[in-house]
């Protein structure tokens, strides 16, 4: 025990691995939720690869919608498998341990998947804009060129800001414990570990949370009020078509930005833990999210 103690205040120099603590530590509940949790992993990806395959290989679905669709589908994959396995492995083994480096790069591809994921949902809102909106332009407004922009851009923007946050808070100092309470490694629950102050840190997290979520989510929002007053004037028929087509990839937008914005924007500086564990389980596992757009 005396160990272990020395071994939680240590500085970051010698900080070699992290404990996760995982969704619960009820013994009775581990089992239950592995079955669960590993069932919803595994359709997760089946769904995934699944739309990624079809959606390259039928040359019917080679349409703007359905290029988005599979990036959305990549990024869907990358994020639950950054985290699922290693969340899964809590609910089996005794301590489940991740090391430094691994415990950054987990974080750091998360980043990237995530925020790749919030321009990708505002490029599909986009798309659903013009093809309502401007249907006659459609597929000038929507070259190819222009579909790679819209994907390639936020690729290598969050890689930029990844890895930019990812060294700044693996670079301060852990000593108050090496014992993460949470499910995977992320920004917060990392942050109440460090020796140093964290104010700036904590400033620039917010910065660019807040401008991802909200510039992402202002893209999504000013396309549906275009995509609302074009339904407006359609006719019965016309406007059944065009709510079965936004339908789905709004209620992915509802459920992905509510959760984000209710995690990382809430007042308090370090949120509590227990409750986030919950809202980042709905928009980590969720195996529909574009499945129901196909």
């Amino acid at each position: 025990m005396n160990h272990m103690e020395k071994h939680n205040h240590t500085a970051a120099t010698e900080v070699t691995e992290f404990i996760l603590m995982g969704i619960t530590d009820n013994p009775r509940l581990q089992a239950p939720l592995f079955g669960i949790f590993i069932f919803i992993y595994l359709v997760t990806v089946i769904g995934n690869l699944g739309i990624i395959i079809l959606t390259h290989l039928d040359s019917k679905l080679h349409t703007p919608m359905y290029f988005f669709l599979r990036h959305l589908s990549v990024t869907d994959l990358g994020y639950s498998t950054v985290i699922g396995p290693k969340m899964m492995v809590n609910f089996v083994a005794h301590k489940n341990t991740i090391s430094f480096n691994l415990c950054a790069t987990q974080l750091a591809s998360f980043e990237i998947f995530i925020i790749t994921e919030l321009f990708i949902l505002s490029a599909m809102a986009y798309d659903r804009y013009v093809a309502i909106y401007k249907p006659l332009l459609y597929v000038v407004i929507m070259a190819e060129k222009v579909r790679w922009l819209l994907v390639l851009t936020p690729y290598l923007y969050s890689t930029f800001v990844s890895l930019f946050l990812t060294i700044k808070l693996f670079k301060s100092s852990f000593c108050h414990s090496n014992i993460i309470s949470y499910f995977y490694c992320d920004c917060l629950p990392l942050m109440s570990m460090l020796c140093s102050d964290t104010h700036e840190l904590k400033l620039i997290i917010l910065v660019f949370s807040g401008c991802n979520l909200l510039c992402s989510f202002l893209i999504v929002l000013v396309s549906y009020m275009f995509i609302l007053v074009a339904i407006l004037q359609m006719n019965t028929a016309g406007r059944y078509k065009a709510f079965s087509t936004c339908g789905s990839h709004l209620t992915v937008v509802v459920v992905f930005y509510g959760t984000l914005l209710f995690i990382y924007l809430q007042p308090k500086s370090i949120p509590a833990f227990d409750i986030d564990k919950m809202a980042s389980v709905l928009y980590s596992g969720d195996p529909y999210a574009e499945s129901i757009d196909l």
